[in-house]
């Protein structure tokens, strides 16, 4: 009998030939990620362990990008206590202002999370990196702390719920409307400590950016991962970005899983969820109208390179809405330079949009677009749960970038087509 994609990940990490579902297990960790919120718990808890050292300076990443760049003095010492550690433990992987990015799309880019990989962060979108066949999961600060002081962390082996997308996906849609249909057609907790696998036809068609979309919300249906199986796409990625060796692993076919799911992308529209869940899932034409006060295209989810230039093809030689507020945020300074090479920030700021220097700002409610009480936003995020952008009484939307675009212009939410041809 085979074994699962994510049985053979943390079989390997084990050092076991094989392991089972619900089985108890000691994994060894390939990097260890804080950021600006989670890592000054972790560190205070790591002098706690009383360890000389951690188990390998280029092992972990620090990377402040919450409430980055610092928002209030609380902001500016947390990123302080995590200066001060780097330093005096040689952490090789400290990113700041000017030379960071928002977590998730950073390390990829950097070609730290690998194929083959047991990843974990002290941050639940951790699961990111599932896209390039890593085992990437979220953790407590505790154990962040545990995993930086002995390089290992235990973990109970999840079952697999495989999700096979068919047919060919229409213009204007992407990985975001994909997962975003599948968390509505799963729930929120459909997947709970789970394996989500994706695959088939659709998931092959998608680039890099699209995928790390799919695996950054599979943490929304509940899932411990999301994976995608490393194919030609991947290697490209990886290919002079990789800063060590690597092993692709790949299921088995005749893997057992818990569950496997057909579903057809042909003749899906745009994917929208409504407040307060990211399985209040609707086609775009069931929410057109709904008028808007602000939409933001960015986050660890959609402020990638791919992303921006879907933005652009529809803000090009249009205008904001007067009523809307455009935030635009790429996701690293490398995707911040190339949208710049590109022509495609001139658009933005042309289009009336604000542009910022990459952070996780308003989509956890931490900066840079916060909301107002009534007020009602779009983002291409990843949550919108009860007051997740500012104050309680507000409402987040969740779309593509295209229908975010298109919306801002608008007013309200539409289906990018409403507007005419893309430019």
């Amino acid at each position: 009998m085979g074994q699962t994609m994510a049985e053979k990940l943390l079989a390997r990490a084990a050092g076991k030939k094989e392991v089972a579902p619900g089985e108890l297990i000691n994994a060894k960790i390939d990097l260890a990620l804080g950021n600006d919120i989670t890592a000054p718990v972790a560190i205070k808890e790591f002098a706690r362990i009383g360890v000389e050292k951690v188990f390998d300076p280029e092992r972990i990443a620090l990377i402040p990008d919450h409430f980055t760049p610092n928002k209030d003095i609380a902001a500016a010492e947390q990123v302080k206590l995590m200066r001060e550690f780097a330093r005096r433990y040689g952490i090789v992987h400290y990113y700041e202002v000017g030379r960071m990015g928002v977590e998730h799309a950073l390390l990829p880019e950097l070609g730290l999370v690998l194929p083959g990989e047991v990843i974990i962060g002290a941050d639940s979108h951790t699961c990111t990196y599932g896209a390039l066949g890593a085992f990437a999961t979220g953790v407590g600060s505790t154990d962040l702390a545990a995993a930086m002081a002995t390089g290992e962390l235990w973990f109970k082996v999840p079952p697999t719920i495989r999700l096979v997308f068919t047919g060919e996906l229409p213009p204007l849609l992407g990985g975001k409307d994909l997962i975003l249909y599948a968390i509505g057609r799963l729930g929120v907790d459909g997947a709970r400590y789970a394996a989500l696998e994706f695959t088939g036809p659709a998931i092959l068609a998608l680039e890099m950016d699209g995928r790390f979309t799919m695996s950054n919300m599979a943490i929304e249906a509940g899932a411990k991962a999301g994976l995608i199986a490393p194919d030609a796409k991947t290697e490209a990625y990886l290919q002079g970005r990789a800063r060590r060796p690597y092993t692709v692993l790949r299921g088995d076919a005749d893997a057992p899983v818990l569950a496997e799911h057909y579903i057809d992308v042909s003749t899906l529209e745009p994917q929208v969820a409504a407040p307060f869940s990211p399985a209040n899932v609707h086609p775009v034409s069931s929410l057109a109208g709904t008028v808007l006060d602000q939409v933001v295209i960015g986050s660890c989810t959609n402020g990638r390179l791919d992303d921006l230039r879907e933005a652009a093809a529809i803000l090009k030689g249009r205008r904001v809405h007067p009523r809307v507020r455009l935030l635009v945020i790429p996701a690293t300074q490398a995707v911040y330079r190339q949208a710049l090479k590109e022509g495609l920030l001139e658009i933005f700021i042309a289009a009336e949009a604000a542009v910022s220097t990459p952070t996780c700002g308003p989509c956890l409610g931490g900066h840079m677009g916060i909301l107002a009480e009534g007020e009602v936003a779009l983002a291409t995020t990843n949550r919108n749960f009860v007051g997740r952008m500012g104050h309680p009484g507000s409402k987040v939307y969740l779309s593509n970038p295209a229908v975010a675009a298109a919306s801002a212009v608008a007013g309200a939410i539409i289906h990018p087509k409403e507007l005419g041809e893309v430019k």
